[in-house]
């Protein structure tokens, strides 16, 4: 990688160098069997080389002779965030007598993005890297191209969403050690899946992070999140910081793209901001690699000038965004629940659900009365489908429930059915979380391994927020600190033999089997495309290559409804002829061609 980086160890062939960014520290010694002093620079720099040290050594910094903590660049931590860093060589993948298989993989075209986001410790009864190799066979037979694994930065404790990630640079040792990570990347590439991961540049985790010890700079306290004091991306430092983890994971690990969280909430982002830097550099990485790249954003905001899906290197942009809008118009459109955000979409969510389907964002400059009436979005109609990644569920969507059910348990099986229909066809990139594909049942609540105070508040917090959100609950809410609510979040891949299951996975197999054939060659950078919602029925059609048009009927709800003036055109790729009166959750495709 051009430029090479500032943070972390730096392994030679005669020794390695140490390096860490501590301005608040007025001493700092290099730990191993016995300490050494560090040198200082004007910039708050400390640094020390160490003939005849390989990979696999062990290290801490000691900060003013009274604190002892981690590289907070640390590639690993095989004693968790609090024990000591290990050396890894990056430069070869020999620590197993193995080595990329995959040198010849240069990525797939977005366009082509099935995604299947996964919970490493949650995916297999083991929760490991290596075993979630043995399952992606799985998911490639199933139609999937692309995995997304939730963040695997080290966290506290032995089990956690991801979220409290503290030591970014180094995956969580309870999935495995580096090389494992690389196996599962490589393996997937042999599959021909791309491999993406949910990376967090908005907050680090409570427990084991130092930087506010070693470098206040990193935070601002002008500026604040749901997580404390902002990080401060007009600090160079803290900048290099983030656009490093990101080339990390892409180049060292063939990533072959981030899912970014929650950009909303990066609030200081400097000039130009962090994200456009993040992604000049990638966009960088990626000629220099002659590989296909794509970052995707989380973003609340919906901000259709940050993306940019067609472009072979977006310049400053990225791929698409995690289309919330979709979710909330289908969720409501399915349970009819209306708290919290769900109340923007509750008047009439089919033309909220319409809106998606004809211009990317339901909110695109609208007053939202979930954000107190505030302006939501931006004019998205002029981005192609490929922007916009849908889906029926994902972590949040079902973890952040109290009790972290699934759509499975809560809407009738036609329904589902007509949801996946539309959205498994629809030329936008397509997101499902594990265990939807064949319908399972198993719950995927909320979990973390905090100890003492911080754990009690976390719980305590969780309670009050599904107090507000719903009312008295049947249930109690899972405890998420119980090992019992981890356990209960792992797929049950036995359940998959019973019929209904093996019947819902043969039908997003066909499914997909129809969009790799009939939509992604086509649609999928449609510049023309229009949608309607009269009441239940759903009209959509989309202008793509060859003069081709792709047509949409559905009947979203639970009763007969009348076609009216609306008529099948072309060919039918999926329901057959469309009856004078629609059956409820009844759906409908037809290609026209050009």
């Amino acid at each position: 990688m051009t430029g090479g980086y500032a943070f972390g160890p730096r392994v030679a062939r005669d020794g390695v160098g140490f390096r860490l960014w501590a301005p608040a520290a007025r001493t700092v010694e290099l730990l191993l069997d016995r300490p050494l002093p560090m040198t200082r620079d004007a910039d708050g720099w400390f640094a020390a080389d160490v003939a005849g040290l390989g990979a696999g050594a062990r290290y801490r910094f000691r900060i003013d002779g009274e604190l002892d903590i981690a590289d907070p660049a640390s590639a690993f931590q095989p004693d968790d965030v609090f024990g000591a860093s290990e050396v890894i060589d990056f430069a070869s993948y020999r620590w197993r007598s193995e080595a990329w298989r995959g040198d010849s993989w240069r990525g797939r075209p977005w366009a082509e993005a099935v995604i299947c986001e996964l919970h490493v410790g949650a995916f297999t009864p083991q929760g490991t890297f290596r075993a979630a190799i043995d399952r992606l066979d799985h998911l490639a037979e199933t139609g999937f191209t692309a995995i997304e694994l939730m963040p695997v930065a080290d966290f506290a404790g032995r089990w956690n969403w991801g979220y409290d990630g503290v030591l970014m640079f180094a995956p969580d040792h309870s999935y495995g050690r580096p090389e494992d990570l690389m196996a599962l990347i490589d393996a997937a590439h042999a599959r021909n899946l791309m491999v993406f991961l949910d990376v967090v540049y908005n907050h680090f985790g409570p427990e084991g992070n130092y930087l506010h010890r070693i470098a206040p700079p990193f935070f601002t306290e002008h500026r604040h999140t749901p997580w404390g004091a902002a990080i401060d991306y007009r600090v160079p430092q803290v900048r290099a910081f983030a656009v490093e983890n990101a080339l990390h994971w892409l180049d060292r690990y063939r990533f072959d793209g981030l899912r970014l969280d929650a950009v909303h909430a990066i609030v200081e982002r400097g000039e130009p901001t962090m994200l456009e830097e993040l992604s000049r550099r990638v966009g960088a990485l990626a000629r220099e690699r002659g590989r296909l790249i794509h970052l995707v954003l989380e973003d609340d905001d919906n901000r259709a000038s940050a993306l940019d899906p067609g472009a072979t290197v977006p310049v400053r942009k990225y791929r698409a965004q995690w289309n919330d809008d979709y979710h909330h118009a289908w969720h409501v459109t399915l349970t009819g629940e209306s708290h919290g955000y769900y109340g923007d979409y509750a008047d009439a969510p089919r033309r909220h659900l319409a809106r998606t389907l004809a211009s990317g964002f339901a909110y695109q400059g609208e007053p939202s009365r979930h954000r107190g009436m505030a302006p939501r979005g931006e004019d998205s109609g002029r981005l192609p489908p490929a922007a916009f990644v849908s889906f029926l569920q994902n972590h949040d969507q079902i973890g952040n429930r109290p009790h972290g059910d699934r759509l499975a348990t809560c809407v009738p099986e036609d329904a589902q059915r007509a949801a996946l229909a539309v959205t498994l066809l629809a030329p936008m990139p397509v997101l499902m979380f594990m265990g939807e594909e064949w319908g399972t049942q198993r719950p995927f609540p909320f979990f973390c391994d905090f100890q003492g105070e911080l754990a009690e508040a976390v719980r305590q917090g969780r309670r009050r927020e599904f107090a507000a959100a719903y009312g008295n609950l049947a249930e109690p809410v899972p405890d998420p600190l119980s090992m019992e609510t981890f356990h209960s979040a792992k797929v049950d891949w036995p359940a998959l033999q019973s019929p209904p299951h093996a019947a819902r996975l043969a039908l997003v197999r066909e499914l997909l089997t129809i969009r790799r054939r009939e939509i992604v060659p086509h649609f999928t950078d449609a510049a023309q495309r229009d949608a309607h919602a009269d009441g239940a029925v759903i009209t959509a059609q989309w202008r793509g290559s060859g003069g081709r048009a792709l047509h949409l009927l559905a009947n979203a709800g639970p009763d007969q409804a009348a076609v009216g003036a609306v008529r099948a055109n072309g060919r039918s790729i999926w329901g057959g002829t469309p009856p004078d009166a629609l059956p409820p959750w009844s759906v409908f495709w037809s290609v026209e061609e050009g």
